[in-house]
């Protein structure tokens, strides 16, 4: 009986083991794939988006100097500087930050420990819809509220705008499109958060605002950065709502507020409706350009993330 009992055991680990391989595969090809997937993107881009500084390239090759420190874009004159852009990109997204992430912080902490149940259950559903809005509505919505407050705002300052268009109808734009990611992943964070610490806090003594601030925040800060830095993405890579209350200047950068301005997603998608030539493929190197400006604000936001770690430890 011992004996059969046995040879259940171990029939049943051998089926759990075999499952724990197929799973662990499983789980490894779909990282494969999706690291594929990423490489495959990557190549084409980039592929695409050197040809215009090759000799080879048909008509001459465009000066990678004059792409890369230009103040001037315009098309009609075949004159493509994207420094500008580059900074009114990182103007505008970062805008977008400093409104939006610490409202983000602080509804995630609203719902998560200060709100009723009822009441938190409701304002969840709330951020998770406004998550699923395409963002063509959000442009909409943008090219026909946001513009509006704006150039009554620019009227009030003294300042003029072309209908409302500007950097700073982009920057409010992208502050409410970031703001359901941000708040999802920080609610998710803070969730996290051992009930233990929490306790231990409140025991020696602390209030519930400051264990709030100094314990809950501080322990749930990697999924309140990582949050940040999907937002900053979605910011750096939204393009159909921007184009519709950028402006699309044609020189820069745009320090004024209330000045129109061009971001490297919407200068991408004004190019779309060419399907050749130097127009259409130095598209593609603003591509390049965006993908680069991604990766050092990430590595940027991460560096912050560890020196915050290290001053709170």
């Amino acid at each position: 009986m011992d004996s059969k009992h046995h040879l259940i055991s171990e029939a049943y680990q051998r089926r759990k083991k075999g499952w724990d391989k197929f799973f662990k595969g499983l789980f490894w090809l779909a990282g494969f794939i999706s690291a594929i997937f990423i490489i495959l993107i990557i190549v084409f881009i980039v592929r695409k988006g050197i040809g215009p500084f090759l000799p080879s390239y048909p008509g001459g090759a465009y000066p990678i100097g004059k792409f890369l420190t230009g103040f001037q874009w315009r098309q009609d004159s075949a004159i493509y500087g994207v420094a500008f852009i580059v900074i009114n990109t990182i103007i505008s997204a970062l805008g977008a930050l400093l409104i939006s992430f610490p409202i983000s912080v602080l509804t995630a902490l609203f719902i998560t420990k200060i709100a009723p149940r009822s009441l938190s259950r409701i304002m969840t559903t709330i951020v998770e819809l406004l998550a699923a809005i395409p963002s063509v509505v959000y442009g909409v919505f943008a090219a026909g509220v946001i513009v509006r407050w704006v150039d009554s705002l620019a009227a009030m300052a003294g300042f003029s705008t072309y209908g409302g268009n500007s950097l700073l109808a982009v920057s409010i734009l992208l502050a409410i499109m970031v703001f359901p990611t941000m708040t999802s992943l920080a609610i998710v964070a803070i969730n996290a958060v051992p009930r233990e610490l929490v306790e231990g806090s409140l025991a020696l003594g602390a209030t519930t605002t400051q264990t709030n601030f100094r314990v809950v925040l501080t322990s749930a800060k990697s999924g309140i950065f990582a949050g940040l830095i999907l937002g900053l993405g979605r910011a750096f890579g939204e393009a159909t709502a921007v184009s519709m209350v950028a402006g699309n200047s044609m020189i820069g950068p745009t320090f004024n507020p209330f000045n129109i301005t061009r971001t490297l997603t919407s200068t991408m998608l004004a190019g779309l409706k060419e399907t050749q030539g130097l127009d259409y493929d130095i598209r593609f190197s603003v591509g390049i350009i965006l993908m680069a400006v991604i990766l050092v604000t990430n590595l940027g936001i991460h560096f912050v993330k560890d020196r915050i770690g290290r001053s709170m430890s």
